[in-house]
């Protein structure tokens, strides 16, 4: 529903989910902002995120939802849970917003079936406020911002202003603690894909105003990268992970050989980085009236499209080893 030469493989993508590393120096401190629910690729990027986390290679300092569904914070909740970390912020729209729900009706089987105190969305805090509060507690231009959804919430993050939290606005915040922001979105160098197309006021002024650097993964490139056969497949046991994508693939035709992984691919570059992935081009994003953008190449810009280089099945075998990362006490 989201969104419209061989080369060596690489040795660092064979190392596995979870390598040990020394984590003071490594870790990648995340916000992870997500519209769970239309689609499923975004259970498959969580997954991916605490398998960094485990490893030692990202902190989760919060997870909210840009999409209002009652069940959307819920099941972020049971998906923190699972993978030992039911206490990380979780955060929704207060003010207007998308809902969607989920067509395949996974996320009301996890909330049946799996732990979780999260009982609805709009018990959650603000975004806004859980944004705020992540941010004024790291060190300067030490955050990475993953955004997999719609752009609601960095949009009122942006615009919000000083208040117990922080004495700065919300663009002063970003600018002194944001390293970058991860933005599944758009497709390059034009097209109109739903991320953008959703909330097209809200990525217009948020993409025009943000103050640091963008990596834009566009439609383009989690389109052709399929994963989840391999999880459900696999002898995972009660994981809502891998019950999401059971539940889910066989209902439709063009996931007959993996979904698309979107959002998994941000998640990838903002622990990884680009670099042995992907190429690079810089220059500024337009978002047009009618939610569809253009792109103007400038060597010198802020702003960053992906295009694929390593071969699609590395890049798929690659995420969905991280999304069948089981924690130690679940195994």
């Amino acid at each position: 529903m989201k969104r419209l030469i061989p080369l060596l493989f690489p040795a660092f993508l064979l190392l596995p989910a979870c390598t040990s590393i020394n984590k003071s120096k490594e870790s990648v401190k995340v916000i992870f902002d997500t519209d769970m629910g239309p689609d499923y690729d975004d259970v498959g990027a969580l997954a991916f995120l605490h398998a960094m986390a485990d490893s030692g290679k990202a902190e989760i300092l919060a997870t909210v939802a840009c999409n209002k569904h009652e069940l959307v914070a819920p099941s972020i909740n049971i998906i923190n849970t699972w993978f030992g970390h039911p206490d990380i912020p979780i955060g929704a729209p207060k003010t207007q917003g998308v809902s969607m729900g989920s067509s395949q009706h996974w996320a009301d089987s996890i909330v049946a079936d799996y732990p979780h105190t999260v009982k609805s969305t709009s018990e959650v805090p603000d975004a806004v406020e859980v944004y705020r509060k992540a941010l004024s507690n790291q060190p300067d231009k030490s955050v990475t911002i993953i955004t997999v959804g719609f752009l609601t919430n960095l949009n009122n993050l942006l615009k919000s202003q000083p208040d117990n939290l922080s004495p700065l606005t919300g663009k002063e915040l970003v600018s002194t603690k944001v390293k970058k922001l991860v933005s599944m979105a758009g497709a390059f160098p034009n097209g109109r894909e739903y991320n953008i197309f959703m909330d097209s006021a809200a990525s217009e002024y948020l993409y025009a105003n943000w103050p640091g650097e963008i990596i834009f993964t566009g439609f383009e490139i989690g389109w052709k990268i399929r994963t989840g056969l391999k999880l459900i497949k696999s002898e995972i046991k009660n994981s809502p992970v891998k019950d999401v994508f059971r539940i889910s693939i066989p209902l439709s035709e063009e996931d007959k050989d993996g979904r698309m992984s979107w959002d998994q691919t941000a998640v990838l570059i903002g622990v990884y980085g680009t670099s042995g992935f992907f190429d690079i081009v810089r220059g500024t994003i337009k978002v047009n009236p009618d939610g569809s953008n253009g792109w103007e190449n400038n060597p010198d810009g802020k702003q960053i499209y992906v295009i694929q280089k390593i071969p699609v099945n590395q890049m798929s075998a690659f995420i969905e080893a991280r999304m069948m990362h089981v924690p130690v006490s679940k195994n």
